[in-house]
């Protein structure tokens, strides 16, 4: 599986992060899109997820994360990975 962050920032008055996750089964992306409550589309085998944060929990907020950026999308694919794989457990 990987996961990439296609987009992130502010909708209206939500903090917002925007996944596209590839190499899952159908079986898993209709377990997925069935069992969470995000934002979820399933487009052409990738699936497609988008995430509503508060304030605090944005993980995009911090002074810190303006100037590592990149190294703020890596941790947060990789936490999105574990999330996806640990809900998949339940399968």
């Amino acid at each position: 599986m990987i996961v990439k962050i296609t987009d992130y920032g502010d909708e209206g008055n939500q903090k917002f992060v925007e996944y596209v996750v590839s190499g899952l089964s159908l079986n898993q992306m209709e377990f997925l899109n069935n069992n969470l409550k995000e934002n979820i589309t399933i487009e052409e085998g990738v699936l497609k997820l988008k995430m509503y944060f508060s304030d605090e929990l944005y993980p995009f907020q911090s002074d810190v994360a303006k100037f590592r950026l990149n190294d703020f999308i890596a941790r947060e694919e990789i936490e999105m990975n574990l999330f996806i794989s640990s809900f998949l457990d339940d399968m």
